[in-house]
């Protein structure tokens, strides 16, 4: 018996587009391997949970000497698994963590990957500068939360009763450090989203200029309600970083738009605003004489009763 031949598969449409179908199939497809990397990587982080942990309870409180309850006046931080399975549900929680955070630059390229498709080839070569700026960004984020994870807990400790120990459930504190890693992290990929929605021509950068009251404002909102202590130095350790970057982004979206603007006059406008006509009057130049070769003869004279239906077609 002979072999069936394969069905050709199908072109690739040149300018990205893909029925519905198709696109929660690339959709299922970015999120699986994300989920692959991260799934690994969590593996790994449990084989060294041991070093995690003694690093992410670093910044408590430790009486171990007198001058250290001394200083901390007593409130000292013990902590104590209550449960069988606490200690693995915290050494889950930990390698989890890890593999969200070191695999950054893997789900950050699925998320460029999936919008890609619909941007133009001058626009994907932002890929490379998406990647290399959001890494380092949500890195940042990671190591401002570490350093200001000891005063927020000094904070939340402080206000423990004299004369008492705060008991602290390993969930309790690590869902604290998890979620100022993670939202100091993601918060830092804010100005780099402003950009990229600049490149793709969503938003320009005096519409994002002119927004810098509300973004402050928001960003100090949100700055409140992500950290989870109430002293003004944490918040500032998280708002007073997006607002540099905020401005920073405003900044390079204007140099992108004035660069737009020298290769496309037109680029800015709105979807139902006109573009500028040039009415002005040009001067023409003189007429050129051209000599002809030879006399045209003259035409035969048009009989009357031709001349009479030519009228009554006109």
């Amino acid at each position: 018996m002979s072999k069936l031949s394969k069905a050709p598969k199908a072109s690739k449409d040149p300018e990205g587009r893909m029925a519905l179908a198709d696109h929660l199939r690339e959709l299922r497809n970015r999120v699986v391997k994300s989920v692959l990397a991260i799934v690994l990587i969590t593996i790994v982080a449990a084989i060294y949970h041991k070093h995690l942990e003694d690093f992410l309870l670093k910044p408590l409180p430790r009486c171990d000497t007198l001058e250290q309850a001394k200083h901390y006046q007593g409130k000292c931080a013990q902590v104590s698994n209550i449960g069988l399975t606490a200690g693995f549900t915290w050494m889950l929680k930990v390698a989890l963590t890890a593999g969200v955070v070191a695999t950054v630059p893997i789900w950050l390229y699925q998320v460029w990957a999936f919008v890609a498709p619909g941007l133009h080839r001058h626009e994907k070569k932002y890929t490379v500068v998406f990647l290399l700026c959001g890494t380092p960004l949500f890195l940042a984020g990671v190591g401002v939360a570490i350093l200001v994870l000891p005063t927020t807990i000094d904070v939340l400790i402080s206000f423990t009763p004299n004369n008492t120990t705060p008991i602290l459930p390993p969930e309790d504190y690590f869902d604290i450090a998890t979620r100022m890693v993670l939202v100091f992290g993601l918060a830092f990929e804010f100005p780099l989203l402003l950009v990229m929605l600049n490149v793709i021509g969503m938003v320009t950068g005096k519409r994002l200029l002119g927004w810098w009251r509300g973004m402050v404002m928001g960003i100090t909102v949100f700055a409140a309600f992500a950290t989870p202590s109430a002293d003004p130095l944490t918040m500032l350790g998280l708002a007073a970083p997006i607002w540099g970057l905020y401005f920073v982004a405003v900044g390079i979206a204007l140099l992108n738009d004035r660069r737009k603007a020298r290769r496309n006059p037109d680029a800015g406008l709105d979807d139902e605003e006109a573009s500028h006509v040039d009415l002005s009057v040009q001067p023409v130049a003189g007429a050129e004489s051209v000599q002809a070769s030879a006399t045209p003869a003259a035409g035969a004279s048009v009989p009357a009763s031709r001349r009479e239906e030519m009228d009554d077609i006109t």
